[in-house]
């Protein structure tokens, strides 16, 4: 299921206060690859690098599956160090028209933001599936 889907939703915490937000992802190996501006949830994670991510998928209300990933945040940036990080993550984003919509639209009355490429390193996987 993570290797077709790729809209889930983002979970951090910081000071003890959750957020979740949809966001876009790609898989390749032990990671999902994502990317965002800097923001509420970038800062959170930099904060606390714990993250989870839900995906889920529905058919029909007995024919459902969900997903959940526990793992790390890590930012991708644009250092030697990174390179080959961030190009695995540009041929995954290239798949997409229009990858780099919504994060990197700005918005009305807004300068634009930091683009950010990060990946959450894939800890735990667990899952639910109904079939009526």
């Amino acid at each position: 299921m993570l290797g077709s889907t790729n809209v889930g939703r983002l979970a951090c915490a910081r000071n003890n206060q959750p957020y979740i937000v949809p966001i876009h992802v790609d898989l390749d190996g032990e990671f999902l690859y994502s990317y965002a501006t800097l923001g509420q949830k970038i800062e959170w994670m930099r904060q606390n690098p714990l993250v989870c991510l839900e995906f889920d998928e529905l058919t029909t209300h007995g024919q459902w599956a969900s997903v959940v990933v526990y793992g790390h945040y890590e930012e991708l940036p644009p250092t030697p160090e990174y390179e080959s990080s961030r190009t695995v993550a540009e041929r995954l984003f290239q798949r997409h028209p229009v990858w780099w919509e919504p994060a990197s639209v700005p918005l009305a009355a807004h300068e634009q933001r930091t683009r950010i490429v990060f990946r959450v390193r894939i800890g735990r996987v667990t899952g639910r599936r109904a079939r009526a």
